[in-house]
């Protein structure tokens, strides 16, 4: 069963808990924290015991996110024009005014729509979209230079360290999570992780071309964990996962394997087939190393199921400093993760406009093809490693939340 560990503040832990229990084929592991801070400190502590985190906000996933110690599959659950549609209808029934309020973390554009759905005036709602290096003093200190500046009624606060500072000095109001939010969420999560663990077991045949046989190969395939045997042509045939292949390429990035062999061997060419079956994965393997032999003397190709082929090089001459060349050339990148070059060079313009993450529709609209397609291409940079899901977006939308990806190009 997969685990998932649970941070944030006890209360907001304590809700996803009782929220997330029922219907729920995980086990949900309570990683309270007494500030925002300590996310980072608790990731660290269950790298060895949960298979995914569920963090109860953007504020803790992003901290976490920006120190690089997220290593598996982590979302957050989002505060959505509902959760604050909710806080507006509790403060009108206790008499508050919120045509004049501060809000924090919540988009603008979010806040005013759900403003205008509620047919309350927007001009004097100030807002502070949260972003990456915003603490809770800049929150707290937000509210307080707006109650002063535009005589604001209501704090709203999405943070809790922020909230207990402000509602000793003004009217404030806490927000939290909304069942549903609580739900599609670790939903999503559960169905990332179980994707991943099944795509880490997948099987993963390589075959193996040398001119000559090779005693020192058996220890070059060490870090793959798999067997190796001499085919009757030959060749090498290697048996692995692709959870293993991935970590030995580097998420498809490049191949030491090949570099080990480039320098004993005048050729060498390696591909490597992953597949639902060991006989797909066998095909797959023999079309990758036909694509090698066609490259050159020196190549490797990992071929999978759904027509997605990674070229990797070989590495330079490490005695030979590389030159500094920017970001990869759109020949070689297109080459490497299976898509043209006007598509890749429309998605670095997209990247250029959301460097913070985006979603299948993000690139459906800018690309202009279908959902289906969109998520082709971002599956294809991911598997190249070009490409990561840092989370979810959910803004009072129904059905599953869109992944947001984090796109290096």
């Amino acid at each position: 069963m997969i685990s998932v560990g649970i941070i944030g503040p006890e209360d907001l832990v304590q809700r996803v808990l009782a929220v997330g229990t029922s219907n729920n084929p995980a086990t949900l592991v309570p990683l309270p924290y007494r500030h925002e801070t300590e996310a980072v400190q608790l990731v660290e502590q269950v790298r060895e015991q949960v298979d995914a985190i569920l963090f109860t906000g953007v504020v803790p996933f992003t901290i976490a996110t920006e120190a690089g110690v997220i290593d598996r599959p982590a979302m957050y659950v989002s505060y959505d024009g509902a959760t604050l549609l909710r806080a507006l209808v509790e403060l009108l029934r206790l008499g508050h005014d919120v045509t004049r309020l501060s809000i924090d973390t919540l988009r603008r554009s979010e806040v005013i729509e759900t403003l205008i759905e509620a047919k309350l005036p927007t001009d004097d709602i100030q807002v502070l979209p949260y972003r990456a290096g915003l603490t809770s003093d800049d929150i707290v200190a937000f509210h307080r230079n707006v109650h002063e500046q535009y005589d604001t009624k209501v704090a709203i606060s999405c943070l809790g360290s922020a909230f207990h500072l402000l509602e000793n000095e003004m009217p404030s109001v806490r927000l939290a999570p909304s069942r549903y939010s609580i739900q599609s969420t670790l939903q999503a999560l559960v169905l990332t992780t179980t994707g991943q663990h099944v795509g880490d077991a997948q099987v993963a045949l390589g075959i193996i071309e040398l001119p000559e046989p090779d005693d020192a190969l058996a220890r070059d395939l060490i870090t793959l964990g798999g067997s190796l045997a001499v085919l009757p042509d030959g060749r090498n045939l290697v048996v692995t996962t692709r959870g293993l292949l991935e970590q030995a390429t580097e998420q498809f990035s490049r191949m030491p394997l090949l570099d080990a062999l480039a320098a004993r061997h005048a050729t060498a060419r390696v591909g490597f087939g992953v597949g639902r079956t060991a006989a797909e994965a066998e095909a797959l393997a023999r079309r990758a190393v036909s694509r090698a032999a066609s490259m050159g003397p020196v190549a490797g190709v990992v071929s999978m199921s759904d027509d997605v082929e990674i070229v990797i090089e070989p590495s330079s001459d490490q005695d030979q400093p590389a030159p500094d060349r920017g970001p990869e050339s759109l020949p070689l990148l297109a080459r490497r993760v299976g898509l043209n070059t006007q598509t890749l060079s429309r998605m670095r313009e997209l990247v250029a406009t959301l460097p913070d993450g985006l979603t299948t529709q993000d690139v459906a609209e800018h690309l202009a093809v279908q959902l289906r397609t969109a998520r082709r291409v971002l599956k294809r940079l991911e598997r190249a490693g070009l490409a990561d899901p840092i989370g979810s977006q959910q803004h009072g939308r129904t059905g599953r939340p869109p992944t947001v990806y984090l796109i290096r190009l």
